[in-house]
């Protein structure tokens, strides 16, 4: 059976739950090793809380990837990736994750597939290219199939990990220190769900004029992250780290709720993929009801508060 390696996936010191959807889409092809990357002092925490079809644990502890960053990381699970040769390594497709995995994929001379959607027993990805508008299904033909996953985008299995641990130490060679980190600043982390991680998305756009607050409301009925268009950002009214679309971020959450945005093609791009798509608009003609699941004809400010309460009461 074929060995696949996994990239697990941390925000800080905790396993984001993409690594379960990367463990589940690897088992479709072999046994998973996950390969653990942190700082000294860190595994003993991280690897029990591993969940999903992990049949094996790589842990190596550094301190050189606090010090040099992405290209310490992208090293060391190059040198794994040529020792243990696995049939195909599973990145997180985030920035941090696709720098990874270009950089692997030279530096181990092999095919890279980015954004998968989701992947085949025998290798095969699904992406969504075009701005959403084609499904390709592709395989890579030499070397190590390194894919990188949308996070939401495959179910992931929850199941308890009892896997084998191996411990590694391995140098970072010369050449991946060319930079170095002096100082970092944590990410500030409000009280909602991370934008990408999030099973319930609220967006607002130009429909808002600026006032977000029918949508936070809604969202934080929801228990959903907030996110906007392009449209917002770049008028000022929300920030740009919250922008979904083709320049943005890309979200697949199991409900996304689009709130006064037309559905440009580049907003599309970004969310298109979500379970079941709920739009608000007053304009019945906007582009974005195409492929809605469900829609509202109607001023967001009279629908979303009428909303927000219907939500907190079935709550109570």
């Amino acid at each position: 059976m074929s060995n696949v390696i996994i990239l697990v996936d941390l925000q800080g010191d905790l396993v984001s739950k993409t690594t379960a959807e990367l463990a589940t889409a690897g088992a479709r092809m072999g046994d998973v090793t996950a390969l653990v990357l942190t700082t000294p002092g860190k595994s003993a925490a991280i690897i029990p809380s591993l969940v999903g079809p992990i049949t094996n644990v790589i842990s190596v502890e550094s301190q050189d990837f606090a010090t040099y960053g992405v290209t310490a990381y992208a090293d060391v699970v190059a040198q794994i990736v040529n020792e243990k040769k696995p049939s195909a390594l599973l990145i997180a497709s985030h920035a941090f994750g696709k720098e990874i995995a270009a950089r692997v994929a030279i530096a181990t001379e092999s095919g890279i597939i980015t954004d998968a959607v989701d992947v085949a027993a025998d290798g095969t990805a699904t992406q969504l290219v075009f701005g959403g508008s084609t499904t390709v299904h592709s395989k890579i033909s030499h070397g190590v199939s390194i894919m990188t996953i949308r996070a939401n985008t495959i179910e992931a299995s929850t199941q308890a990990a009892t896997p084998t641990v191996e411990s590694m130490n391995k140098s970072v060679s010369d050449g991946a220190k060319k930079a170095t980190i002096t100082s970092t600043a944590p990410f500030v982390k409000g009280g909602r769900p991370e934008l990408t991680e999030a099973n319930i998305v609220v967006s607002g756009g130009r429909g808002t004029n600026g006032d977000f607050a029918a949508v936070e409301g809604f969202a934080d009925a929801l228990g959903a992250a907030v996110g906007a268009s392009r449209a917002a950002t770049d008028a000022g009214w929300y920030p740009h780290t919250h922008q979904v679309g083709q320049t943005g971020k890309t979200v697949s959450p199991q409900l996304y709720v689009a709130c006064g945005i037309s559905g440009a093609i580049q907003h599309r791009a970004g969310m298109q993929t979500s379970k079941t798509i709920v739009v608000v608009n007053k304009d019945a003609e906007a582009p974005i009801f195409d492929i809605a699941d469900f829609g509202v004809i109607g001023d967001l400010f009279a629908v979303l508060p009428k909303a927000t309460e219907g939500v907190i009461a079935r709550k109570s």
